[in-house]
């Protein structure tokens, strides 16, 4: 028997029970939507990862303070674990593989103007800080060196604090807020970021000279984090042992002591983060795929009631010259036959879902041929797999008996 006939008594066995074949896919389809889903949801992530963190600054290297460990728990910076802008002077001086440098401190509080309020962060840093977090002035302009020097009480704001202090359409330049009783010139705004990769909102923020949030509002003398530019890619390891060997000489550490602050790189948080974001997506797609597993469970059932039904059906082949390499592909056809257009449905849904779920909850995804094909192969697969042990046993069939059967 060829394979044209094997395909149309499959395809005819499979039409006598429509409604019971579709039953026996939807394990398989919802299977495969669900694999496809949620892969495209996390190359979506990742994705979305890589441009936040590019977004971030051209080789962003970020120094802060080692933390009070104890029992894994961070408790917070002590005493003598803190740095200064005397070591970020000593990074700009002697590190020729760093670009740009900053001192950063940061603090929340109410933002006020003379209409509304809104709780934000206020972030101090120096005119570098623009060009290193890749911040664009989108109206008006920055703070100069000399506002810096004397402590000037002016900032930069995002679209948010805009947005809630003077309306979507005000242009707030000259207008004047509030900041924990201390009164700021708006002397420009930011260009729109949106959210990061953390969910946090990059537009809702006050930018203003270093010095100005040191003495005005924290009372503090040391800063709370260096952000440093490399000259450029390349150089960006190099740039982070020269800062290294910098920082161990202005804090006086010997060749024994441990680092007392910590060197972030771009690379290594998007290392991190992509990492997090992979096995997540690893372990949901394990999860959808128990749905595969009970598809080919549910195929295997439902291809033992039919080689049950049709008992002396096989018989009958068998007695008038039927080979059992034809009978069992009749029966393995049909097992694949289901599970490939369970998996071609699956892959239309799952599809669909990513999509619908893009459109509609406004997350990133991202649908790649390699998905979509191993979707494919193992809906074909458990087809085969399944089916098999099944089919076998109709092969097997004695004729004699089959015949005899009620």
């Amino acid at each position: 028997m060829n394979i044209k006939n094997l395909l149309k008594l499959a395809i005819q066995s499979l039409q006598r029970n429509k409604f019971r074949s579709l039953l026996t896919m939807l394990g398989i389809i919802i299977g495969v939507a669900s694999v496809i889903a949620m892969l495209a949801i996390g190359q979506g992530s990742k994705v979305s990862i890589e441009k936040n963190i590019s977004g971030m600054g051209s080789n962003l290297i970020m120094v802060f303070p080692s933390g009070d460990m104890r029992g894994g728990i961070n408790m917070g910076m002590s005493d003598s674990k803190k740095i200064s802008l005397a070591d970020c002077n000593a990074i700009a001086s002697q590190c020729e593989s760093v670009k740009c440098v900053t001192p950063v401190v940061q603090t929340s509080g109410q933002a006020i103007s003379a209409t509304a309020n809104w709780p934000t962060s206020l972030r101090g840093t120096n005119e570098n800080f623009f060009e290193i977090r890749n911040q664009k002035v989108v109206s008006g302009r920055s703070f100069t060196p000399e506002e810096i020097k004397r402590a000037a009480k002016v900032c930069v704001i995002g679209e948010t604090v805009k947005n809630e202090l003077f309306g979507e359409n005000a242009d707030p330049i000259g207008e004047k807020i509030r900041f924990n009783k201390i009164p700021f010139e708006i002397i420009g705004v930011l260009e729109t970021k949106g959210q990061s990769t953390m969910g946090s909102d990059q537009d809702d923020i006050i930018i203003a000279p270093y010095t100005t949030v040191q003495k005005r509002i924290m009372a503090i003398t040391s800063i709370q984090q260096i952000f440093i530019s490399a000259v450029s890619e390349e150089s960006s390891p190099r740039a982070v042992t020269e800062i290294e060997e910098t920082l161990r000489k202005t804090h006086k550490l010997t060749g024994s002591e441990e680092n007392d602050f910590d060197i972030r790189t771009q690379e290594e948080i998007m290392s991190m983060l992509s990492s997090t974001s992979q096995v997540m997506t690893a372990l949901l797609a394990a999860i959808a795929s128990i749905s595969l597993l009970v598809g080919g469970i549910g195929i295997m059932n439902i291809m033992y009631v039919s080689v049950t039904e049709r008992t002396r059906e096989i018989g009958l082949r068998s007695a008038v010259g039927g080979r059992e390499i034809d009978i069992m592909w009749q029966f393995l056809i049909e097992s694949i036959i289901m599970s490939l257009m369970g998996g071609v449905i699956g892959i239309l849904l799952g599809t669909t879902i990513a999509y619908s779920v893009a459109y509609f909850l406004n997350w990133p995804i991202g649908i790649t041929v390699k998905s979509i094909f191993l979707a494919f192969f193992f809906s074909s697969f458990i087809g085969v797999f399944f089916g098999w042990y099944p089919a076998r046993k109709a092969a097997q069939l004695d004729p004699i008996n089959a015949l005899r059967h009620e």
